[in-house]
């Protein structure tokens, strides 16, 4: 198969489709803080620690199942991914103790990485054209984005008719649901003959030499941090710290008459507005700076998270702060693996990709254990709060030194 002129393909349809479903499944986690530590008697930490490491895992394993893509095919790595992440939920499910939660919390992030971004934006972005390929990206992060508009509400309902290890299960069987749709994901490397004469250890150094590609890495650390403490800690910081909603106001006549109701509404308002800023980057992308734009949404990030902190927290902030960060949270995703594409190719889009990604991870897995800890030690999520607002300012900075001019090939 060759590249698509259109933008809508069998390739695209079925990525979004995977992405969509295993990140409405991880976007839910933050549901399940409360329910799982009330059950069991743990502290706030034991919990988070466990998301901790899925993130940990999830960064290991991207760059592991890119390479393994580009190996040995990518529907064959996305079906490891799934077999890893609904054997991570069913045995989760079972688990009674903070340190088997946190052991099988590895399968999970390995599955993530198996059925996520790294592998799915790789394939997407061969099977595209290059006038097509930056908004195919943001539509199929996008599609992630989705997910998390459903993904924390289905477990609150869930959790509303039956056990959280039941709710386990049953997003085990959506996992492996999706595997119906492997068969559209049919492409082939598409790449120079330069690129295709290049070995995967000559691409990595090259990479590695590079400061931009460097100051990359360095910069998604934040996003990461950000986004996964917001996702894992935001419904509970909602639903102890927020003011009341009350009687006869809007969010009480839709029916969210409880801050823990609010707390996972607030997640999907974040994945919902995301869709369309997702979508606005890919467009952007396609014509302006890729560097600019990044350092301007994590300024705008900044900014947002500094705002928050700094205000009492009403189910009016708590709305008005889901839909502008919201617009901002998955925006990093199509520019950056956009600007990886675009400065070492496409044939091995999959590892660089998933190396830049880990960066990320790290960031993930020190925001939700760093939150869990804090909380632990004062009682309160503020602190934590600032640090990400620090790393968010501290990216914003190291994405305008980036050269974006495509590095030379080796002939």
């Amino acid at each position: 198969m060759t590249q698509s002129t259109r933008l809508m393909s069998p390739v695209l349809i079925a990525g979004c489709l995977i992405i969509m479903t295993g990140f409405a499944i991880r976007a839910s986690f933050g549901v399940f803080q409360i329910p799982i530590a009330e059950d069991f008697g743990w502290l706030r930490s034991d919990f988070s620690l466990a998301i901790a490491i899925q993130n940990l895992a999830w960064g290991i394993g991207q760059p592991l199942f890119g390479a393994a893509a580009e190996k040995i095919g990518d529907r064959k790595a996305i079906i490891m991914g799934a077999l890893f992440y609904a054997a991570g939920l069913l045995l989760s499910a079972g688990a009674t103790t903070p340190l088997a939660h946190q052991f099988y919390e590895v399968l999970v992030g390995l599955g993530i990485a198996g059925t996520g971004f790294g592998v799915i934006l790789a394939v997407v972005g061969r099977a595209a054209s290059d006038e097509n390929r930056s908004m195919a990206l943001a539509i199929a992060t996008a599609a992630g984005s989705a997910g998390q508009v459903f993904g924390a509400p289905l477990a609150e309902f869930l959790l509303g008719f039956m056990t959280w290890q039941m709710v386990f299960v049953t997003f085990a069987g959506m996992i492996l649901a999706v595997l119906f749709v492997l068969p559209m994901m049919r492409t082939q490397t598409v790449a120079s003959k330069a690129e295709l004469e290049e070995s995967m250890g000559t691409i990595l150094i090259r990479a590695f030499k590079d400061p931009s590609y460097t100051l990359i890495f360095l910069g998604f650390f934040s996003c990461g941090y950000q986004l996964s403490f917001v996702t894992a800690h935001f419904p509970a910081f909602i639903a102890e710290v927020c003011g009341p909603i009350l009687p006869g106001s809007t969010l009480s006549n839709l029916g969210i008459t409880t801050t823990s109701a609010l707390g996972a509404v607030a997640i999907s308002l974040i994945g919902l507005a995301n869709i369309g800023g997702t979508l606005l980057a890919g467009w952007a992308g396609k014509r302006y700076s890729k560097k600019y734009l990044l350092a301007g949404i994590y300024a705008g990030r900044t900014i947002i998270g500094a705002a928050f902190i700094m205000t009492p927290m009403t189910p009016e902030t708590v709305i008005l702060f889901s839909v502008s960060m919201g617009a901002l949270w998955l925006a990093t995703v199509p520019l950056t693996s956009g600007l990886v594409a675009h400065l070492y190719g496409l044939r091995y889009m999959g590892t660089l990709y998933g190396i830049v990604f880990f960066s990320h991870q790290l960031g993930s897995f020190l925001g939700v254990w760093l939150g869990g800890r804090m909380y632990d030690i004062y009682g309160s999520y503020t602190a934590v709060w600032w640090v990400g607002v620090g790393v968010g300012a501290f990216s914003a900075i190291v994405h305008l030194p980036i050269r974006e001019r495509r590095q030379p090939q080796v002939a």
